[in-house]
């Protein structure tokens, strides 16, 4: 016999985690139901650990760039206290205890296990079937994407929960792709001392963001001895003792001891059971209104929704979902200032819509470009202060709908720019705003002035 409550939440990831705790804290009765870690990916295999990596491999440039600005330096990377902070302060040993303690404690009863839709409003765990009188929220996230590459299956590659578990550092890495994932952990090995090389099958990197972005991505990461191959994809993958060969569309092989696969995320919706509830199982994503409603009585949120993999859109997804199964006032999803940041260095952050994109979109479209070392702040900074900012406008409504700011902080930067986008600050205004001086924010202003 099913057991009843008011929600299943099926998948504790950040999405899910966050519905499935507001819930339970206002008093209904929540199961949330995990098969790995509470939390998801973020805190234990994604943003959070790896931009500790980040840190300290920024530090390590930070160091190597005192010659000529303060004196003399000896840079002597050392991996062993990065994996302890990951190990010990980020994941504790990749136990999620203290994210089970912290849901159960607002009043949530957590199962393990693999939840599987079995018609509406049932979800089944192994021979336990929970019948959700109010809800099921879906949060399951997505997985590492591999690519059909010939002899890649079987070969012992890394995905980014490799990296991120890695106790020593390899003396050489190959990294399939060229988005976010695979640049930030490529310059952050390299800068260990890892020899690295990019491959990535589209003619640039970053390849949804701006040619300049991409542009700046190249130039730092051969700066830290990167080698980047972009328009040819791997044809084939071989392993052995001596390590992994990957041999390209033009004949061309490159080898190292290491082989990271970082070529996008899916959403697997075929082991959920979603066709017992009328739902396509080889949709790419779970498509949902603008409350995250799949169906009736059936919400998603997070990577599942096809919205992007990121932290901040699925807690903003949940916040949606917890007012609308509440029956609680709120705004609907808006995507318009999507913000996302790419955390090599130069940080590269973007916001709305790309020059491209508006004018794909039949926008009536101006921009203006700022360089970061042309600005005070950037000629005060000196060694590391490569960047720009660039706007991108409707002129018919005369509000920015798009921006990037990539420097030294630019994903700090990026958050004026992001309210400019999701408030529709018109451009007149921004021009007469009042910049700090001297900020790397005054980019804003120089580019302003490139946009008249």
């Amino acid at each position: 016999m099913a057991e009843r409550v008011d929600v299943v939440v099926l998948g504790l990831g950040v999405g899910g985690e966050e519905v499935a705790g507001k819930l339970a804290a206002a008093g209904l009765s929540v199961v949330g139901i995990e098969a790995r870690l509470v939390g998801g990916e973020c805190p234990y295999w994604g943003c959070v650990p790896s931009k500790m990596m980040i840190r300290a491999s920024n530090l390590l440039a930070e160091g190597r760039r005192i010659p000529g600005m303060a004196g003399a330096s000896q840079v002597d990377p050392d991996w062993a206290p990065v994996a302890a902070r990951i190990r010990d302060e980020a994941t504790d040993s990749w136990d999620d205890k203290v994210a089970v303690d912290r849901f159960t404690g607002k009043g949530g009863r957590f199962v393990r296990g693999w939840g599987v839709l079995d018609g509406h409003g049932r979800v089944k765990v192994g021979d336990d079937v929970y019948e959700a009188t109010r809800a099921v929220v879906i949060g399951t996230g997505t997985s590492p994407s591999i690519p059909p590459i010939e002899g890649l299956s079987g070969t012992p590659y890394w995905t980014n929960r490799e990296a991120i578990e890695a106790a020593a550092l390899p003396e050489s890495l190959l990294v399939l792709g060229g988005g976010a994932i695979g640049l930030e952990l490529a310059q952050m090995f390299a800068r260990f001392g890892t020899t690295v090389t990019v491959i990535e099958a589209l003619d640039r990197l970053l390849a949804l963001e701006e040619p300049e972005s991409s542009a700046l991505a190249a130039e730092a990461l051969a700066a830290d001895g990167v080698k980047v191959v972009v328009g040819q994809g791997a044809q084939r993958v071989e392993h052995g003792a001596g390590g992994f060969t990957v041999t390209l569309a033009d004949g061309t092989s490159h080898r190292a001891e290491k082989l990271l696969v970082a070529t996008g995320r899916r959403v697997n919706l075929r082991e959920l059971g979603v066709e017992s509830i009328g739902l396509d199982p080889q949709a790419r994503s779970l498509a949902v209104d603008d409350r995250m409603r799949a169906l009736d009585n059936v919400w998603a949120v997070g990577d599942v929704t096809g919205r992007g993999a990121f932290t901040h859109v699925a807690m903003y997804q949940a916040g949606i979902a917890v007012r609308d199964i509440l029956g609680q006032p709120g705004p609907p999803a808006d995507y318009r200032a999507l913000p996302r940041v790419t955390f090599t260095d130069p940080e590269i952050g973007a916001v709305g819509l790309t020059e491209k994109q508006a004018r794909e979109q039949g926008l009536s479209v101006q921009t203006g470009i700022g360089q970061t070392p042309s600005s005070t702040r950037g000629w005060i900074h000196k060694a590391g202060n490569a960047g720009f900012t660039k706007l991108v406008a409707d002129t018919q409504r005369g509000v920015l709908v798009g921006a990037t700011s990539a420097g030294p902080v630019g994903g700090e930067v990026l958050g004026a720019l992001a309210v400019a986008v999701h408030g529709e600050v018109p451009v007149e205004r921004l021009r007469h705003m009042i910049y700090a001086y001297p900020t790397f924010h005054r980019g804003i202003e120089d580019a302003l002035r490139d946009l008249a």
